[in-house]
């Protein structure tokens, strides 16, 4: 068997052999089966320090196969798409669910698809031109002040080719690229060295930068890293906290959004768990996940179970509405499947994960919302942080912060953490600015080992009150 053979592309396997896979999954019982194909590029260009450290392009593909029986989950993959291969997978994930309930497979016809994105190739850069775009932004950043000293960039691009097909009939397939621009910045002033970071992207190729050219991203971070540079230490004690628009939206998505899942929810292991039709937040609070918006990273045509993703309307004006499903959690909590079934790649099994989330517009004004803190911290710029499920707890790191003083935003500082409870803050949302921004285009969600392209938004908000780690004054 040759390596061409063993590596063929999603839509080299013929329908009628997907239907063989399916009945050898179900062969020894189960509720459902279903295959997922992968044919996956990848390509990425880092530069540090003004030299191309490194340059890369990759491909990976196989099949997984998976079998569900009520609660259990029968799950085998391969990187050799020959029939022998592919039918030891099928049985292996057999034996692993067999059950002596037999649901007779469909068969299986395909579905039209709705287009969010287009179907670009992979290569449509000249390896000089890549070079080229990430020179651009290193030298960007440089010009910005005299004070940068280091600069990376990197220049990543994705074309996935997804094929699915179960035993409900169901046949979709989709092409999903994927690009993105990231830079880091590290400015000096004598011992003091702060850093920034900027990026963006989405499901486009290189004509993303027809309106975010690489200059753009570069001076952003360069802007960020120059003015930590002057940053004092961060307070320390409860206070008011204004989030702005944009990226911190990834404070909704980790300390709420995690919480909305349905296989947390399921096991009752979530602060929401149960919740359903109560109050869970601020009147004016609503939070929608929507995998449909044009272009967005988070966006899919179709999920990775086949399904259509849409705008889950998750909690509406401060209550709970519904959940986040992939297949085999709304089928056991008899609700309906959102389209939010999601896995890393033909190696993973699918669990229900966010797309694009964010907190929808309010009214106020984000200079209004600002003039009404006599004192609090402006949070612009997050980084990473930790979240507890189950009790909603979570510690957050602000990498660009400012002290509110007198109702205006005043000296930049450091060492801000965000500490406080993800549900008890959504309660303490008091105002909401009508300017919802979405982030740029780099999110990346990490959910027990998996990783996936998300987005996430956040109009200006205004808390009440969060603990804020710092040095108490």
């Amino acid at each position: 068997m040759s390596l061409d053979e063993r590596a063929r592309v999603p839509a080299d396997v013929a329908v009628a052999e997907m239907e063989r896979l399916i009945a050898l999954a179900l062969a020894r019982g189960g509720d459902f089966a279903d295959l997922y194909f992968e044919h996956h590029q990848t390509s990425s260009l880092l530069m540090e320090e003004r030299i191309i450290r490194t340059a890369s392009m990759g491909v990976t593909c196989g099949l997984g196969v998976r079998v569900v029986s009520g609660e259990r989950t029968g799950y085998a993959y391969t990187d050799d798409l020959s029939w022998p291969a592919m039918a030891r997978a099928a049985e292996t994930a057999a034996h692993i669910a067999s059950d002596s309930r037999v649901v007779p497979p469909q068969a299986v016809a395909p579905a039209a698809v709705d287009r969010r994105y287009g179907e670009t190739t992979i290569g449509g850069l000249t390896l000089t031109e890549r070079i080229a775009l990430v020179e651009r932004a290193d030298r960007a950043a440089r010009e910005h002040d005299a004070r940068v000293d280091k600069v990376i960039v990197t220049l990543a691009e994705e074309i996935k080719h997804v094929r699915i097909a179960n035993s409900a009939g169901v046949l979709a397939e989709d092409v999903q690229p994927l690009f993105s621009i990231r830079v880091s910045v590290i400015a000096a002033d004598g011992a003091v060295r702060r850093e920034g970071s900027s990026g963006g992207g989405g499901r486009v190729g290189p004509e993303f930068f027809d309106e975010r050219p690489p200059e753009h991203f570069a001076r952003e971070a360069a802007r960020m890293a120059v003015t930590l540079l002057t940053a004092r230490e961060a307070p320390a004690g409860p206070m008011p906290v204004v989030l702005g628009p944009g990226w911190p939206g990834i404070l909704l998505h980790e300390a709420v959004g995690h919480g909305l899942e349905g296989d947390f929810n399921r096991k009752g292991t979530s602060a929401f768990s149960g919740r359903i039709g109560q109050r869970v937040a601020s009147p004016g609070v609503t939070i929608v996940d929507d995998g449909a918006i044009p272009n967005r990273r988070g966006s899919l045509n179709i999920d990775d179970e086949g399904n259509v993703p849409g705008r889950t309307v998750l909690i509406e004006d401060g209550i709970l509405r519904g959940y986040m499903q992939d297949r085999l959690n709304s089928g056991l909590m008899k609700m309906k499947a959102t389209g939010n079934g999601r896995r890393q790649g033909y190696g993973s099994i699918p669990m229900p994960r966010m797309t694009n989330t964010f907190m929808l517009a309010g009214t106020d004004e984000p200079e209004d919302i600002i003039r009404s803190v006599p004192r609090g911290l402006y949070a612009k710029h997050f980084g990473g942080g930790q979240v507890d499920i189950t009790s909603g707890k979570f510690v957050f790191s602000a990498t660009e912060a400012y002290l509110i003083e007198d109702g205006k935003v005043g000296p930049p500082v450091v060492g801000a953490t965000l500490i406080g409870n993800g549900p008890d803050v959504l309660t303490k949302v008091t105002r909401i600015g009508h300017d919802l921004k979405l982030d740029e285009g780099v999110g990346v969600c990490s959910k027990a080992g998996q990783h996936v392209p998300v987005g996430v938004g956040l109009p200006t908000i205004l808390v009440s009150e969060i603990t804020v780690g710092g040095t108490r004054q």
